[in-house]
């Protein structure tokens, strides 16, 4: 018996009388046409490198979507378990000969499941808390970050760490509030009457910066690192008051129609920028995506989205393809860098912040192996996946080097779960975002003295 009791709209009408997909927005059967299941993603799955079963690799879940359009397969339990298993961390693409779009036909697949088994229970009040009453409000966001400065300034984390109260979460949550970074004021907030923050240079465009939502409240540090280094390079910077969540969250979790409506607010907000510039490579990728939300539902959406998304590019792309100034301060690190899976896979860009890391004087670049192999954090995937996760950091953390100082990257997700990595498997390592080096290699130049452990 299928999963799903109510009817499917006239919209989701399709041609193919057996598919098993029963509403719009189904899973787009050109992402799959060319797989041939030859195998070459195999080695680059994670999650088939911890379970080794066919279910957890590429070619198996394409198999398995495949499967459901032709009605071979039911939208159950059994087809939920691989789909959410995976990490979308597009490694798999990027192996494929033929570039099949396996993260797109996994989003497109969730968003299937979801509305034929939707959450319930607590997990369905966590996910409607935290997806639709939190992330895309910034005011409601703000309030929290202004509960977790309280909670982090007023002594109370040192009383509940050393009285172990901690320690009736999860352990998983544990070492999540253990690398919690510190909290200060998100750059909306310090710059609501501004409309545009000028650049201390001779200016040679201006942007509008994505502030994000967790980033602004959790890592409000790196997007001011991000304005500085835009505006000392020539480039004014706006900050759109009405932008909102990307919705990368959502649609990873299945709830496509939040992220639509997301997309649609931030598309309004940006419309009239020449540039958007990204320091999350999560939220970035979503954005160059949002085209793919209004394929099949809202097209009259679907040009203003693929518009809007050849507008966004990450911050050190930016910088490397407009030029930027080579700091003369020399830091005298060793660093390494880890590719964010969104930064590589999704969007391309991998020698742009290593060359910026190398014009830093001082700077000794330490190779890293597999140094675009997911780390596990893959949005919340490690709040909902811990144990796989926690396998997946485990094999990360064995190709970081020993001997550096530091560990580069562009991605807030992944600076938290490599944060937890370093602490739990005793290394030292400063976990740190490439736009911040710059911006501390410009900082000592100049003479000033930053908290930031340089």
């Amino acid at each position: 018996m299928r999963q799903v009791e109510e009817k499917p709209s006239p919209a989701c009408t399709s041609a193919k009388s057996l598919s098993n997909y029963l509403w719009s927005d189904h899973p787009d059967e050109n992402k799959w046409a060319d797989c041939t299941h030859c195998g070459m993603c195999l080695e680059s799955c994670p999650t088939y490198e911890q379970t080794g079963q066919e279910q957890h690799s590429p070619r198996g879940r394409v198999h398995l979507i495949k499967s459901v359009a032709e009605g071979k397969l039911e939208v159950n339990t059994q087809f939920m378990d691989p789909v959410y298993a995976c990490l979308d961390c597009r490694a798999c693409t990027t192996a494929c000969p033929a570039n099949v779009d396996v993260g797109g036909l996994i989003e497109e697949a969730r968003g299937q499941i979801r509305q034929a088994m939707p959450l319930t229970g607590w997990k369905g009040s966590v996910s409607k808390l935290f997806l639709k009453g939190l992330f895309p409000h910034p005011n409601r966001l703000n309030s929290l970050g202004n509960v977790l400065k309280f909670y982090q300034k007023s002594g109370m984390q040192k009383v509940v760490r050393k009285s172990k109260l901690i320690n009736i979460m999860p352990d998983h949550l544990v070492e999540m509030e253990s690398i919690m970074p510190k909290v200060d004021t998100s750059v909306r907030k310090k710059y609501k009457n501004e409309n545009v923050i000028k650049s201390t240079q001779p200016t040679k465009n201006e942007v509008a910066l994505l502030t994000g939502c967790v980033m602004d409240v959790m890592f409000s540090d790196i997007n001011e690192s991000t304005i500085n280094v835009l505006t000392r390079n020539g480039s004014d910077v706006s900050i759109p008051k009405n932008q909102t969540c990307c919705g990368a969250l959502h649609v990873h979790a299945g709830d496509r129609d939040t992220g639509r409506k997301l997309a649609k607010q931030n598309i309004e907000a940006f419309e009239s920028s020449e540039k958007v510039i990204v320091n999350a490579a999560g939220c970035g990728c979503m954005l160059q995506e949002y085209g793919e939300l209004f394929r099949e539902v809202e097209p009259e959406w679907h040009d203003r989205a693929v518009a809007f998304s050849k507008k966004v590019e990450d911050v050190s792309k930016y910088l490397h393809d407009t030029g930027y100034k080579k700091p003369k301060a020399a830091l005298n690190k060793r660093i390494t860098y880890h590719d964010a899976c969104h930064l590589a896979h999704g969007q391309g860009v991998r020698r742009e912040p290593r060359n910026i890391l190398l014009d830093i004087p001082g700077v000794d670049m330490v190779h890293m192996p597999n140094a675009d192999r997911c780390c596990g954090s893959a949005g919340i995937y490690n709040i909902t996946n811990p144990e796989m996760a926690g396998d997946v950091l485990e094999s990360k953390m064995k190709n970081v080097p020993d001997d550096v100082d530091m560990i580069s990257m562009g991605n807030p997700g992944c600076m938290l779960q490599m944060a937890i990595g370093v602490q739990k498997y005793g290394r030292n390592q400063k976990i740190v975002h490439t736009v911040q080096l710059l911006d501390w290699a410009y900082q000592k130049e100049d003479g000033e003295v930053a908290d930031n452990g340089i």
